[in-house]
């Protein structure tokens, strides 16, 4: 790809000359009279490097810098600077310039600055791809699972990730939305471009546009300079929206023509720019009553939804949990501690709210608090000792369940209830309804009810 330079000096002659021999070098060359257009332009083109002369009439080059530093801080940027003022560009390059030229020069040494200027920056750029791949990779080690539930995700990351389809990743809070998010990037061609994320409930409604979009200078008050938005940050590479069902209903058309067209729309802009940018969404929420409440499109959701995934909740996948933890230890530094048997039970039976992160920030604790390398029933927290055990006692009199204290949803433990019935009989729904002593056209019911699905059926 031939480097593009922006050229900005408002002495034609010199501007043309510098075209000239910029051209002739191979390079793509833009250019402005003044800073102001210069800078326009810069966030237009996205240029390799920006030449800017050091006086000019209004935006000078100094202000240019800054500029381009605050939208683009890797950009590197030359001074052009007077005989006799070399004091200056040694200021500029404090404040951030990569070099400065003195005037006049000749053609071999503009050459050398620029050529040394692409080198150095194409070497950066390699570190920072470095660098965020192994951090891709070393989030990609942290989904840790062997269950069925977890192998079925396994199987669809490894599948959809290298294509430039959609996904939708839901499943509860804590259950590692991010984190196949991360792994459908890392597996993907997109891997060595930026991979960034966006948390869209943890943005002000007013600010959220903006943020993906991006906004030019006046678009709105306190809007006073150009702004890069998510997506173009992200071009090349993937986007990654969690949270994405609080996006608001007035920006979701917004979000799906960019889906669509591939296209986004700075805010107060009116050049669209065209983008490559694979989306990965995720969201919590109940997707299927927002789309029943109006709250979210349709279409926004079936375009987004093109792969969906589904994260089980860790009460969904307890064979994971020896696992887990022996994992957490790890990461840790407590390769040598053991749960025992007691400890282990509890922690099968426990209900999980908060899923795989409530469990790494409970072993995290345990860890800190030991007295020792084998950590029993008695140094887990009480609310774990007294709630969940699932106690095998058929008899009428012996309680089977025992409900936490801040009670548990009638409706979630007749799903449980019904699901580990099926997984007991091998998802034979007759003998499975036998074991809960119910008809079968029941049981089915109660399947369709809670949108139970048998896993050779699940997408």
């Amino acid at each position: 790809m031939v480097p593009k330079i922006l050229v900005i000096d408002d002495d034609t002659s010199l501007r043309r000359v510098l075209e000239y021999n910029l051209q002739e070098a191979g390079y793509q060359v833009v250019s402005a009279e003044d800073g102001e257009k210069g800078v326009r332009l810069f966030a237009e083109e996205a240029p390799a490097l920006v030449i800017t002369d050091m006086k000019m009439p209004g935006m000078d080059g100094m202000q240019v810098l800054k500029a381009v530093k605050e939208r683009l801080p890797e950009t590197l940027v030359i001074m052009i600077t007077a005989f006799g003022t070399v004091d200056i560009a040694v200021e500029a390059m404090k404040a951030g310039a990569y070099d400065y030229i003195t005037k006049p020069f000749n053609r071999d040494e503009l050459r050398l600055t620029v050529a040394k200027a692409l080198q150095f920056s194409g070497v950066s750029a390699e570190n920072r791809r470095l660098k965020s791949e192994l951090a891709d990779k070393a989030d990609y080690r942290t989904i840790v699972g062997s269950s069925k539930a977890m192998e079925r995700v396994f199987e669809i990351v490894r599948k959809v990730a290298d294509t430039d389809a959609s996904v939708l990743i839901t499943g509860e809070s804590g259950t590692g939305k991010e984190l196949v998010a991360r792994s459908l990037h890392h597996h993907s061609s997109r891997r060595n471009a930026p991979f960034v994320a966006v948390n869209c409930s943890a943005i002000p409604r007013d600010l959220l546009e903006s943020e993906l979009f991006g906004h030019v200078k006046g678009a709105f008050t306190g809007a006073i300079k150009d702004k890069v938005g998510k997506f173009q940050l992200a071009d090349g590479g993937t986007l990654f929206l969690d949270e994405v069902g609080e996006l608001p209903l007035e920006l979701q058309p917004k979000l799906l023509r960019a889906l669509q067209e591939r296209v986004v729309e700075p805010v107060g802009g009116t050049k669209p720019l065209k983008l490559d940018v694979r989306l990965v969404a995720a969201t919590n929420l109940d997707i299927e009553k927002a789309l029943a409440e109006s709250t979210f499109r349709e279409d926004l959701y079936y375009r987004l939804a093109v792969i969906p995934i589904h994260l089980p909740s860790l009460r969904e996948r307890q064979d994971d949990i020896d696992l887990l933890v022996r994992y957490f230890c790890g990461k840790h530094g407590a390769d040598s501690v053991r749960f025992d048997a007691g400890a282990m039970a509890v922690l099968r039976s426990y209900r999980w709210p908060g899923n795989v992160r409530e469990l790494e920030n409970l072993v995290e604790r345990l860890l800190i608090m030991r007295e020792g390398d084998n950590i029993t029933r008695d140094e887990l927290p009480d609310k774990m000792r007294s709630s969940g055990a699932v106690v095998s006692a058929p008899a009428h009199n012996v309680k089977v369940i025992n409900l936490p204290d801040e009670g548990y949803p009638l409706e979630q433990l007749e799903r449980e209830v019904v699901v580990e019935a099926l997984e007991r009989n091998v998802w034979n729904q007759t003998a499975a309804a036998k074991f809960l002593r119910i008809p079968r056209h029941t049981l089915i019911y109660r399947m369709e009810k809670y949108g139970i699905i048998p896993p050779e059926k699940a997408p």
